[in-house]
């Protein structure tokens, strides 16, 4: 089976001028690159000692993060505003790039608040929450009888 994309009418009516009209609009990669929200791709995994966060963000830098933990929630966002103007240049269209998120994530009680690392290395956003000293799962071999 084979699927056809449905075009509507074809007999050259209204709807066609409609679509010819409005369609590069809503195809202009101005709509497309910033008007769709952009949320980072996240990894989060947990080890006998620590909960780790990986969160991609190319194109950033370290200052655009903030990192904020409220009680049992941590929030990672990030802005930046890139302005290009040129005094010298009489601009028929003139662009102003601007990106933001945020991400949130509920921390179970088992954290240590005081055990929260970040590092933002080649796009990616590194963040290590240690978990408190009675948290962590002690690793032994059990005999069996």
């Amino acid at each position: 089976m084979t699927l056809v994309k449905f075009s509507g009418n074809k007999n050259g009516s209204v709807d066609n001028w409609v679509n010819d009209f409005f369609n590069p609009i809503f195809n202009d990669s101005f709509l497309s690159d910033r008007f769709i929200s952009r949320v980072p791709a996240v990894n989060v995994a947990e080890t006998s000692d620590a909960y780790h966060i990986e969160l991609a963000a190319p194109g950033l830098e370290k200052g655009d993060f903030k990192i904020n933990v409220d009680g049992d929630v941590l929030t990672i966002s990030a802005e930046k505003k890139v302005e290009n103007t040129d005094e010298n240049k009489k601009y028929s269209k003139r662009e102003y790039s601007y990106a933001s998120f945020t991400r949130s994530f509920t921390l179970p009680d088992s954290i240590d608040h005081n055990s929260i690392d970040a590092n933002y290395k080649d796009g990616v956003l590194k963040v290590a929450i240690g978990k408190k000293e009675e948290a962590k799962v002690a690793s032994r071999l059990i005999e069996v009888k």
